[in-house]
């Protein structure tokens, strides 16, 4: 009969209806879950596409140069201007070794995989006479005090030919880089065998540790994490990992122990400054006795990290700069990072050599090629193993060996082949399977292909089939044939019978 509405002109029906539920707002945490997920998700996109793995190779290895050109200006600046009143000598310098890198890099990244195998034993000759110069003039001048033998002059690890300086270890590291990469790859599945890994690669590997570790161990344990890195990749097993431990345990006691002859910086009948580096690590002295000990760098460099707190004192301003720090443009520089940028800045480093970690790792897991794949391992072994070695030594993690920061440091044979490494990897970069399917799809304008880098192969292209091979023509005979009609034709032959005598048949 109708809907009866209360005093208040309320209908039954809406008094009944029961109130919509009011929504909570969200906590924040939940707000903020959804921005780390959605943020992890556009990583996961950003590495997902075709030539992340080149872009990431790119921008870390540029970064890490731009800091390291800022930061030897920073090391430099104060001695160069006390010495010669000119603050940017030592920048200048290190700038046209990292224009003649680049040049480096873009050359290297424009190489097929093929080239770079066929440059592996060449490189590794050249390096192999290097060092033996080296460790024959060092000789001479310990022994016979014969300083130079026409234009060539070794100094500890460097060998000067007139106004040319090369550090002969850094070619070593690309050509084992390359050689052994190469020869990993040819074996294949037989590596195996203890007798195919006997020959050659272990061989040459013991040569290049000898002639490197006598002068440089710091080196020689680069080397080293090069060789593990390819064994790694390669998939040897762990029981010879476990041998080649050993085996490399008793040859660093031995270079240890030949510095008291005069290996490297030591000399005969002193003390033995690399026993000395390692017993100072297993138990440091008393820092108020540094300067009679070998723990004066390390403690300084402790003093310059401490200053620097979490902020650092600012770009330019180190105070351990001014002649307390030995060492403090090269060896020692990421301890002046600390000093002048603080703990942020250390992190920001040690993220570009996880990011270059990262990429190296990502390339040799996606390439098809076995070569590439462990000269892209082996690469970022080396690269990283030596960033590892000369942080541990600077903040007393590590026993203090003195190898370079990569692309940081000072020094221009280090800076020179750790960027044609570095256009290696850019060139197996553009070679994984999207990327190259990718550049295919779309390529870049011709100019670009001509002044940059070409295109890659596709990935799984066979080869075109080899034409068959041209008529060589009827079979020469020692005596022209007969024209009767007993001379067969040409074709299939009626029959298979023979005719005659065997003296007939041998005419």
């Amino acid at each position: 009969m109708g809907e009866g509405r209360d005093t208040e002109g309320t209908t039954d029906t809406q008094a009944r209806r029961a109130p919509a539920p009011v929504r909570a707002p969200d906590p924040p945490g939940a707000l903020l879950g959804l921005d780390a997920a959605g943020g992890l998700a556009a990583l996961r996109g950003l590495l997902a596409r075709p030539l992340a793995s080149y872009y990431l190779l790119i921008s870390s290895a540029g970064l890490l140069l731009v800091i390291g050109l800022t930061m030897v200006f920073s090391a430099t600046s104060v001695k160069d201007y006390a010495e010669d009143g000119n603050a940017s000598a030592s920048l200048v310098k290190q700038t046209i070794f990292a224009v003649i890198g680049i040049v480096a890099f873009w050359a290297c990244q424009r190489l097929p995989a093929r080239t770079f195998r066929a440059l592996g034993r060449p490189v590794l000759g050249v390096a192999v006479v290097l060092l033996l110069i080296l460790n024959v003039l060092v000789a001479l001048e310990a022994l016979f005090r014969v300083s130079s033998v026409g234009p060539l002059r070794a100094h500890l690890l460097w060998l000067y030919l007139g106004p040319i300086q090369v550090q002969p270890a850094e070619v070593a590291k690309l050509a084992l880089a390359l050689w052994g990469a190469h020869v990993l790859a040819r074996k294949g599945a037989a590596l195996g065998w203890w007798k195919e890994l006997a020959t050659p690669l272990f061989p040459v590997v013991g040569l290049l540790f000898v002639l490197v570790g006598y002068n440089d161990l710091g080196s020689m344990l680069c080397l080293l994490a090069l060789v593990v890195g390819l064994l790694w990749a390669a998939g040897v097993r762990m029981r010879v990992f476990a041998t080649l431990s050993a085996v490399g345990l008793l040859g660093i006691g031995l270079l240890v122990a030949v510095a008291s002859l005069g290996a490297g910086s030591g000399a005969r009948g002193e003390e033995n400054y690399r026993l000395a580096r390692l017993t100072s690590f297993i138990d440091p002295p008393d820092p108020a006795k540094c300067f009679e000990t070998n723990c004066y760098q390390i403690v300084q460099a402790r003093n310059a990290i401490e200053h620097g707190g979490w902020f650092g004192v600012g770009l330019g301003k180190s105070s351990l700069k001014f002649g307390w720090l030995p060492e403090a443009h090269n060896d020692f520089i990421f301890a002046i990072i600390a000093e002048e940028l603080g703990v942020v800045g250390c992190t920001v480093i040690l993220v570009l050599f996880a990011v270059l970690a990262y990429t190296g790792l990502r390339i040799a897991r996606r390439v098809e090629d076995p070569f590439r794949r462990l000269a892209a391992a082996g690469v970022t072994a080396w690269l990283v193993g030596q960033a590892v070695i000369n942080v541990g030594g600077v903040t007393g993690l590590l026993p203090l060996t003195g190898v370079p920061l990569p692309f940081i440091s000072d020094g221009g044979s280090a800076l020179v082949v750790t960027l044609a490494a570095v256009g290696m990897l850019a060139s197996f970069a553009r070679a994984e399977p999207d990327a190259a399917r990718a550049l295919h799809a779309r390529p870049p304008a011709r100019w670009v292909r001509l002044l940059w880098a070409p295109l890659p192969p596709l990935p799984g292209r066979r080869r075109r089939p080899a034409p068959p091979p041209a008529d060589r023509g009827s079979v020469p005979r020692s005596r022209p044939r007969r024209e009767d009609d007993q001379a067969a034709a040409r074709g299939a032959r009626p029959s298979r019978t023979r005719a005659g005598t065997a003296s007939e048949r041998r005419r």
